[in-house]
């Protein structure tokens, strides 16, 4: 299986996931959206099927650093926009494994997709 976790190196959940994954032997490939990017096509599938308020990140300071009017009306095309504008916006980690894809962090998650 094919796992890719994407995040941002420094991000402390990013930090946590890629730990668990590595403590139980998991090979995987790191995406860090700050050294690549990420592709709209990409970022438009995972809000097609997670939703994208599920993908956007508004708890982080880079969302609530926003303006007011970038932050209100808020739709799938913008908030795509906003997330290709700072991919720190994107909530990490996102995990696309074996055509699965889990965002966020919990330990019971990845132990039900990938065992003990």
């Amino acid at each position: 299986m094919t796992v890719t976790i994407y995040g941002i190196k420094n991000c402390d959940t990013m930090k946590k996931a890629r730990g668990w994954l590595d403590g139980r032997g998991t090979a995987y490939r790191f995406h860090d959206y700050k050294a690549e990017g990420i592709d709209r096509a990409r970022l438009e599938r995972w809000c097609a099927e997670l939703g994208w308020e599920t993908v956007l990140n508004r708890q982080g300071m880079t969302f609530r650093n926003l303006p007011d009017a970038e932050k209100q009306d808020l739709t799938t095309e913008k908030a795509i926009a906003l997330m290709l504008k700072q991919p720190s916006m994107i909530k990490r980690p996102v995990l696309e494994a074996g055509g699965k894809l889990l965002v966020g962090f919990k330990p019971e998650l990845y132990e039900a997709e990938f065992g003990a």
